[in-house]
């Protein structure tokens, strides 16, 4: 199923993460989008998307992203939406990685909506890359 509206493009990200669905995943990215996965990185083009998601996906976590607010015009859409991965890094302590994400989404010839920009993080940075470990905070990133 295809994104026919920007918002449609966030619920699907959410549902197709959830199911483990990395192809699906991917499918939801123009063939040179960009994805910066972590601050200072950037994944361009479907093969280096797959990766970087693919790290987050053998987080095995469980996501949520609130209802995006988004901003509309002709063919183009900046989305922002909150969203929250809670999982378990490789040595079983929780991990919970927090953002706002800003992406730029655009509408295909076909109609359907993908992904140009996914900057999960936003403008910022990262909120939250912290992974409890003995009552002290460390950093954490997903492996790629």
């Amino acid at each position: 199923m295809s994104a026919r509206t920007p918002e449609e493009l966030c619920s699907q990200f959410t549902q197709r993460f959830s199911t483990g669905d990395l192809d699906a995943l991917v499918a939801l990215y123009e063939p040179q989008a960009v994805l910066l996965p972590q601050p200072g990185h950037v994944a361009r083009g479907h093969a280096a998307i797959r990766e970087s998601l693919a790290a987050f996906l053998a987080m095995r976590g469980t996501f949520r992203m609130s209802p995006p607010s988004v901003i509309h015009a002709d063919g183009i859409a900046l989305l922002y939406a909150d969203w929250t991965l809670d999982a378990k890094a490789p040595d079983g302590s929780p991990v919970r990685l927090t953002g706002q994400t800003t992406d730029v989404a655009r509408r295909q010839p076909d109609g359907r909506w993908l992904y140009a920009i996914d900057s999960p993080f936003g403008a910022g940075g990262p909120r939250s890359l912290i992974r409890r470990n003995a009552g002290r905070g460390k950093m954490y990133r997903p492996s790629r």
